[in-house]
């Protein structure tokens, strides 16, 4: 199960971000918590306007003036892609880029199978045999050193484009370089598209421009950060793609069933993507590539069509993989990796296994398929902190080629050294994976209340879009919420089910679960989910996916202002100055530092405030009733009521956060309010405006309380020590308070009812004469603070909506 993880951030940096900017707290909490702390840097990243000139590639002027002159003089130039969407839309933009500047172009990839990864040497022989005067790689050869020797040997002048990592010695080709890492460029991210889509510019082409679809469907298939350009290009590309006019991806996205308006990085990556790296993993990549670069409509079809069954068949190829592979993982046992292999395993679908494996077991994972009698290939994943070309490298002695980077990387391997090989990545994998790497971590993004689930913040999310890899889908964390309404649904494999939260009930879903929730019925759950803008059938809703869900394990609670003892909290109170006339609503809220959350959940309010990482003190209308309420949900701050702090102000001023739960009934509570020395969040809502009314009539309601506890004590006539202690405090769940009791004492003593035996203590009935409670000072203070009181609380000011 993952480990629920909530960092702490800025209130303060937030709150200045949603001020500014005019969004919503949750949007604010999201962009501190991911790193834009200032509304400037805050607002780029919401626009995606990050952009850098193709001249910030140091040195891509000499790939530029060695391309133009081939194509001045006719060579025969050759594009060498790869067998992935990054390397096959490499090579269409730069294909198309050449053939508008009316060069001799033609374009090679590899066979994942007969060839294999990157510029092999029986590929330059095959090019420079057949007239390729000039070779140009895009999305590989940066660690070909040997293989551009010989091209250069054979009359081949080459261009490396690329973004994958560089040798581990630093030895590079001897020809132009174009490469975000190697050329010093802003955006490290770049990728192989992205690279032969500035080269494109730079040499003018005039189709340069004309290809931002294929740099988004690259940018996301690749698993590239969604960052800084790379954001900037797939936002653009994702435009251009809803109208694009080149029939292959129209024809694409007929035969995937993808609503060209209704297009996010989630559709390239799940629904496009896939069907152009099917024809690479399973057959050759050049179907994919000439669906991109086709113009005829009706060879667009019907390479659209061999893609979807081609995908077809990957899909059920993977899914044997799959369930050999779990089996292989079972046999092994627990470990820090996993090194599979298998005679029968297909080399185009093993990456997209290990994908899974790592799903699943939280393990860097390396797959191999098996080719005959000597060799085998591989493809590995990663986890988050866990190197993977570094641990390659730690096993290289056992490898015969590999290449990479940190989170996914491809090998070459004997047979007979796999278990050697899977023996060394293991003792490297234990070295430096600690615990805390191997448990997989839900990171939460924002703390919201049931209320906010809705339209509009669905609405206003889709501004950090595209999100995938390095800007993932926010992370909504429930604090404290409900399941109920649960029924399964799509065959069994999935649930529907109610999240209450904050007096608000919203609609989600849970995908995968097998129709099961991990959370009983009204168990309360602290819950993630993602929230989507849902489009169907012209009705647009809110959705909302269950990510994560686990039983609430709260902190304590420190209460404070409660008397240790309570029969000294009773006797304290004797002595307590009665409280004085309050003006009621012409009291006027504290300074620009209080936030009016009122109709928010006030759970929500609370997590929030202490997901700040700084103290937190709320204030309620009566702590043993909230604390029954709060204990099972949510712990690590502190708890007093108004009455009791009232006496201690000084308390509230240790605090940088003051969360009013319940409305205040007196100035001493606005007082309260006041003292805080940084925050005040006004989180009340209707239901807790009617207990604060129903507290505040038993805190100063006297009547009733007299009457009741007189009776008691007259059945007894006396009574001390504990028998008192269990008199005043009454029947009932949460009891008398001791500062109630005190009061009811005080009356009946002025009243010479009863008289007070303080160093026992006792209590004992003197008369039993009828009187009228008026002649008590005590009660004429006490129920007019009654009155004060409900005036204020029935005020406009106190109403959520006021």
């Amino acid at each position: 199960m993952p480990r629920l993880e909530i960092p702490t951030y800025d209130f303060a940096v937030a709150h200045r971000i949603e001020r500014e900017l005019g969004v919503s707290h949750v949007l604010a909490q999201i962009l501190v918590r991911r790193g834009k702390p200032d509304p400037g840097a805050a607002l780029a990243f919401l626009e995606a306007q990050e952009r850098h000139d193709s001249a910030a590639f140091e040195g891509i002027e000499r790939a530029v003036a060695l391309i133009r002159r081939h194509v001045d003089a006719g060579s025969r130039i050759t594009v060498h892609g790869d067998y992935d969407v990054d390397g096959v839309c490499a090579t269409a933009v730069l294909i198309r880029a050449l053939q508008s500047l009316e060069a001799n172009v033609g374009w090679f990839l590899p066979s994942r199978l007969e060839d294999g990864y990157g510029l092999a040497s029986s590929t330059v022989e095959r090019l420079a045999a057949r007239g390729t005067r000039l070779l140009v790689t895009v999305d590989c050869g940066i660690t070909a050193v040997e293989q551009v020797a010989q091209a250069q040997a054979a009359g081949l002048e080459t261009v490396i484009t690329d973004h994958h990592a560089p040798r581990a010695d630093g030895s590079l080709p001897a020809c132009p370089i174009v490469h975000p890492a190697v050329c010093g460029y802003p955006c490290p991210d770049l990728f192989g598209t992205g690279v032969a889509f500035k080269l494109a510019q730079a040499l003018c082409a005039p189709s340069a421009d004309e290809d931002l679809e294929l740099v988004a469907l690259a940018t996301v298939a690749d698993l590239m950060p969604l960052r800084g350009e790379n954001r900037h290009l797939v936002r653009g590309g994702l435009r251009a793609l809803a109208n694009t006019a080149k029939p292959g991806l129209q024809a694409l996205m007929e035969v995937a069933r993808v609503d060209p308006s209704a297009l996010d990085a989630h559709t390239l990556g799940f629904r496009l993507a896939p069907r152009i790296n099917a024809s690479g993993r399973m057959q050759r990549a050049d179907a994919g590539l000439e669906l991109l670069l086709t113009d005829d409509r009706r060879r667009a079809g019907e390479i659209a069509a061999e893609l979807d069954a081609v995908n077809a068949e990957r899909r059920a190829v993977e899914e044997r993989t799959t369930w050999d592979a779990e089996a292989q993982v079972a046999k092994q046992g627990e470990r820090s990796s996993y090194v599979l292999w298998s005679e029968g395993w297909h080399p185009g679908v093993i990456g997209i296994v290990a994908s899974r494996i790592v799903e699943r077991h939280h393990r860097p994972a390396i797959l191999v398929a098996l080719d005959g009698e000597a060799w085998g290939r591989g493809s590995g994943r990663s986890i988050p902190g866990f190197d993977l070309l570094g641990a390659m490298h730690s096993a290289a002695h056992e490898l015969e080629a590999y290449g990479g980077h940190r989170a996914a990387a491809g090998l070459t391997v004997a047979r007979d050294r796999l278990p050697a090989l899977a023996e060394a990545i293991e003792l490297h994998a234990a070295s430096v994976l600690t615990s805390e790497l191997l448990e997989p971590v839900e990171r939460v993004d924002a703390i919201v209340s049931g209320t906010e689930l809705g339209l509009p913040l669905a609405e206003e999310l889709r501004a950090l879009e595209p999100c995938g890899t390095g800007n993932p889908a926010p992370c909504l964390l429930i604090r404290g919420g409900r399941f109920s309404e649960q029924r399964a649904m799509g065959d069994g494999r999935h649930a529907r089910f109610s999240v209450s939260s904050g007096g608000a009930r919203a609609r989600a879903g849970a995908f995968g679960c097998d129709g099961r929730l991990p959370a009983r019925p009204g168990e309360p759950v602290d819950a993630t989910f993602r929230l989507e803008r849902n489009e169907w059938r012209g009705l647009v809703e809110p959705r909302l996916v269950l990510r994560h869900a686990q039983a609430c394990a709260p902190a304590p609670i420190e209460v404070l202002g409660e008397p240790e003892m309570y029969l000294q909290g009773v006797l304290a109170e004797l002595d307590a100055p009665l409280p004085e006339p309050f003006p009621g609503a012409d009291a006027a809220w504290p300074h620009d530092t209080v936030l009016d959350r009122r109709g928010e959940s006030p759970l929500a309010v609370l997590a929030d405030a202490l997901s700040s990482g700084e103290r937190v003190l709320a204030l309620c209308s009566d702590v043993p009733r909230r604390v029954a309420g709060l204990s099972e949900r949510l712990g690590g701050f502190a708890l007093g009521c108004y009455h009791a702090l009232e006496r201690q102000p000084a308390r509230t001023a240790s605090a940088e956060h003051l969360v009013a739960l319940d409305p205040p009934a007196s100035g001493e509570g606005i007082g309260l309010l006041r003292a805080g020395r940084g925050i005040t969040h006004l989180a009340w809502g209707e239901a807790e405006l009617r207990f604060a009314w129903q507290m505040h009539g038993l805190e100063y309601g006297l009547r009733a309380s007299l009457v009741t506890l007189f009776r008691s004590l007259r059945h007894r006539q006396r009574v001390a020590g504990e028998e008192l202690e269990q008199l005043l405090r009454g029947d009932g769940q949460h009891g008398r308070p001791a500062r109630l009791a005190g009061r009811l004492i005080r009356v009946l003593a002025e009243l010479e009812l009863v008289s007070l035996d303080r160093d026992l203590p006792a209590l004992a009935v003197v008369s039993e004469a009828p009187t009228a409670l008026e002649r008590s000072p005590a009660y004429r203070a006490y129920e007019q603070r009654h009155k004060d009181g409900f005036r204020f609380l029935s005020s406009a000011k106190l109403r959520p909506d006021g």
